[in-house]
């Protein structure tokens, strides 16, 4: 399962991928997360948390892709992953040096706290 949702308050959104993530659950993503980011001020921040990824099947690959782009193109400040084992990684990091720029700010964490304390430090 694949879900996105925003808190437009803390401008944060927050992308979540729970046991096995499918190419349709990614595209659905995808597009819910343009229609949530339409009226988004730049500036937000991204919690990506993969805290509960088993597997992604690979054609997913292309609308994880879609999302970075969109998060770009709609002007993330940082990128705040939550990733307890790297082996799980399943190319986020690659994909990132292809769809984010170098002025957006990405770091890994491997429990959700520090992530969210790196959010409060914000």
């Amino acid at each position: 399962m694949y879900s996105v949702e925003i808190d437009r308050s803390k401008s944060l959104v927050v992308i979540s991928a729970v046991q096995h993530v499918t190419a349709e659950e990614a595209k659905r993503t995808a597009q819910q997360l343009r229609e949530l980011l339409n009226d988004v001020a730049p500036g937000f921040r991204v919690l990506a948390d993969f805290r509960w990824l088993e597997s992604m099947d690979p054609a997913a690959a292309r609308h994880v892709a879609e999302i970075m782009d969109t998060l770009a193109e709609k002007g993330v400040a940082s990128v705040s992953r939550v990733m307890p084992d790297p082996h799980k990684d399943i190319g986020l990091n690659i994909l990132s040096q292809f769809h984010y720029g170098p002025e957006i700010q990405i770091a890994t964490f491997e429990t959700l706290a520090d992530a969210l304390q790196s959010l409060t430090r914000e």
